[in-house]
């Protein structure tokens, strides 16, 4: 019987140096592998870290913006007043008051980015403005311009924060001409 407790000696390799070789290049790929793996992580961080400063941007405007919107008809209230004392000579301390607290919101407004929208003279423009009204097309102001501004309208930051309300030069169509005449021919009778 032949003795099962001896087997063939594995071949084993002549040098040290053979030894080594397969297992350097198994570890060459290993280390390339984890090399590219932390890149990739880097770059997924990298793009996770600029996603949430975008995110958090973005939340800061909406809620200027939200803080802004609330503070429109208090503005609009301080300019309707500010009219009112118009008369008031330019030493008055009321009108020298009216005008710094009218310098302290334009300063206000303009370092949140806010700039008006509409403004007489202007053509209209229906993705900024909403027409309340028409009036009839003249020398002073030709057919597609803003007459009056009726509510003042904002931008912020490039995107609309509210519509403008205004009254637009429409030329009058022959119809509209005759009906405008009668009526005109029938108040004078």
């Amino acid at each position: 019987m032949p003795n099962d407790t001896t087997e063939a000696p594995a071949t084993a390799p002549a040098s040290a140096e053979e030894a080594s070789k397969p297992n350097a290049g198994a570890a060459a790929s290993s280390s390339e592998d984890w090399s590219t793996r932390y890149k990739y992580l880097l770059a997924d961080f990298d793009n996770f870290r600029r996603r949430v400063d975008r995110d958090r941007e973005s939340i800061s405007r909406q809620a200027r913006a939200a803080l802004v919107r609330e503070l429109l008809p208090i503005i609009e209230a301080f300019h309707a007043a500010r009219k009112s004392f118009a008369h008031l000579p330019s030493s008055d301390p009321v009108r020298k008051g009216l005008d710094l607290l009218d310098h302290e919101w334009s300063k206000f407004l303009k370092h949140e980015g806010v700039e008006p929208v509409a403004a007489a003279g202007q053509p209209f423009r229906a993705d900024e403005e909403e027409a309340v009204g028409e009036h009839p097309a003249d020398r002073e102001h030709p057919e597609g311009s803003v007459v009056e501004v009726v509510q003042q309208g904002y931008r912020f930051f490039g995107g609309l924060l509210r519509p403008a309300k205004v009254i637009v030069a429409r030329a009058l169509t022959p119809s509209a001409a005759r009906d405008d005449t009668e009526a005109d021919s029938a108040s004078q009778e």
